[in-house]
């Protein structure tokens, strides 16, 4: 699907954004207007024309809160940080870009302040990480302290904390769950103040966010679930594989290989190169590639940069490790994998994840015809969230009044 740009990542970024308007998180006439102003696959372009919306609504935020206007305030905030992280997204060819650390930071300060305007039920936590904390959010149904199930729900290769509401926590309140959010390394803040990449292992993430989750009296322990978007489908699968207290899974979408799935999308004569040493011609053909695609170009500075890679050769080596082979099977619970027939970055991969599991399992592929083909379904939340929620009430057996 592609809107307002013919740029095929431009327009995937664009619907991404677009659909936090479901849950608030943007809204349709600004969108429209801004992206007007942008040249198509120029990433200055697109920082500017984001940003100057990003900082027209954090104004208006502002005076709406000095006002006493409470909830007009909170809309904007949202907004607002939904455009400065629009506004960031393409800047990491440059690691030393202060505009990376400004726009990330403005982005959470203006969701913070939305999440302070929500009430206690949108509760800043800190989930504990090998000697440091990862920043998240505790989306709660009510402050009743009753015990409900919970979704734990992390992102991929590029989320940021803020946006994981609306892909996850918004449908989870709604439904009945609580749910646990979280930046982890490579991603949001850690990445960007703490400098922490992103890694193969996950379990050792996710352990300790589960064994905080279990801390908590509002948290049903028997009904714990763990959900990944994007590359977050491998880091879910991954997790799920070691770590047993998690009673269903979802992978959205599902990735068996990431390493295999980047090097079939490059060029073949790149890869040949690189697998026989030859780095320098390997990397000149595929930076000759980025001079002209968008999406690769994006692919390959954004991996260098989340990875803490040295060279494109190095983060392509790096993805090797992030794979299910040989791990799918110790897997315990069952599992839910999601595909979107337009998928421009895992195409195929859900389906080799899906064949590799033992366990009780659901395939669900979303197609054009309700314009959910997109990668982890960006621009059909609600539909989404139909599915995904629906196959966790039933595979968790809640078919209880959970709005008690």
């Amino acid at each position: 699907m592609k809107v307002a740009f013919k740029d095929e990542s431009f327009a995937f970024e664009f619907v991404r954004n677009l659909g936090f308007m479901y849950y608030g998180g943007s809204d349709l006439g600004e969108m429209i207007a801004t992206a007007a102003t942008i040249k198509e696959g120029d990433f200055e372009s697109w920082f500017t024309g984001w940003d100057k919306l990003a900082r027209r609504l954090l104004s208006r935020a502002d005076a709406s809160l000095n006002a006493g206007h409470l909830e007009s305030a909170r809309e904007a905030y949202l907004r607002a940080s939904t455009y400065f992280r629009t506004a960031e997204f393409y800047l990491h060819g440059n690691s030393a870009d202060p505009r990376i650390l400004s726009e990330s930071r403005a982005s959470q300060h203006a969701y913070a302040e939305a999440a302070k305007l929500t009430g206690s039920t949108w509760e800043s936590v800190q989930v504990p990480y090998e000697g440091t904390t990862l920043p998240g959010y505790f989306y709660k149904v009510d402050n009743s302290g009753k015990p409900r199930p919970t979704l734990i729900f992390i992102g991929g290769f590029d989320s940021s904390l803020e946006e994981l509401f609306y892909f996850g926590g918004a449908g989870a309140v709604r439904r009945g769950f609580n749910c646990l959010t979280f930046d982890g390394p490579g991603q949001g803040a850690p990445i960007r103040e703490q400098k922490l990449p992103l890694r193969y292992d996950y379990e050792a993430v996710v352990t300790p966010a589960v064994s905080y989750a279990l801390t908590r009296p509002d948290v049903d322990s028997d009904n714990l679930a763990l959900m990944g978007m994007s590359l977050g489908g491998y880091f879910a699968a991954r997790a799920v594989a070691f770590e047993h207290r998690l009673r269903a899974a979802i992978f959205f979408d599902g990735v068996y290989d990431f390493g295999e799935s980047l090097r079939t999308s490059l060029p073949k004569e790149a890869i040949a190169a690189l697998d026989v040493g030859d780095v320098s011609l390997g990397e000149e053909i595929i930076q000759k590639l980025m001079s002209n695609n968008t999406n690769v170009r994006w692919t390959m500075t954004q991996g260098v940069w989340a990875f803490g890679a040295s060279s494109i050769s190095d983060f392509l080596t790096k993805t090797m490790q992030f794979s299910m082979k040989d791990i799918a099977g110790q897997i315990q619970c069952p599992c839910l994998v999601l595909e979107g027939e337009g998928d421009m970055f895992f195409a195929g991969q859900p389906q080799e994840i899906f064949d590799a599991l033992r366990v009780p399992k659901k395939l669900f592929k979303f197609t054009s015809e309700d314009g959910a083909e997109n990668h982890c379904q960006s621009g059909a939340l609600s539909y989404f969230h139909e599915v995904a929620f629906n196959w966790l009430d039933e595979t968790l057996e809640l078919h209880d009044d959970r709005e008690g």
